[in-house]
């Protein structure tokens, strides 16, 4: 027999764990995993070709600890480039202190990254992908310098650093 308090708790219950499965399962992120990419590769090759914080971020769409990058501190001229495909990504012409303790930047280059809905942890938020294999590289807001008015959060760990040639 259903009685009212049954029903109710069941309910809740539900509610929960779909809430907790678009947060911490599919983690909202679909668009950028189904999408055909220029490299691909198993998840065996991947973890042999990457660190394990690197496949973290890159392959799991992870998020690294602010303040441990050391690209976040990074001021020299040069390139940061995925890790997973080495595509340039960024330049440090466009890299500022966000003060976020992340890599920061104010644009991409031109063809270097995609984008998708990211719906996890309860909001939605702009998930930026390296265009080329689709490693996960962090996200964008709208809350950045001008000209564009965008800042680039990037985890460190999903990029390398190549410093200008003299």
């Amino acid at each position: 027999m259903v009685n009212r308090r049954t029903l109710l708790g069941n309910a809740t219950l539900g509610g929960a764990a779909a809430a907790v499965a678009m947060a911490f399962g599919s983690r909202g992120l679909q668009a950028a995993s189904e999408a055909k990419f220029e490299v691909t590769k198993s998840e065996a090759e991947w973890r042999r070709l990457l660190t394990p914080a690197q496949f973290y971020v890159l392959r799991d769409h992870g998020t690294e600890r602010a303040g441990t990058s050391p690209l976040d501190r990074e001021k020299r001229k040069g390139t940061f480039h995925c890790a997973g495909c080495d595509l340039p990504v960024y330049s440090s012409d466009a890299k500022y202190d966000s003060g976020t303790g992340w890599p920061s930047f104010w644009k991409p280059l031109p063809n270097a990254i995609g984008t998708s809905v990211d719906n996890s942890f309860f909001s939605t938020r702009t998930e930026v992908h390296c265009r080329r294999c689709g490693g996960h590289l962090g996200h964008v807001f709208d809350d950045g310098p001008a000209p564009t008015g965008k800042r680039y959060c990037m985890n460190g760990v999903a990029m390398t650093f190549k410093a200008a040639v003299a």
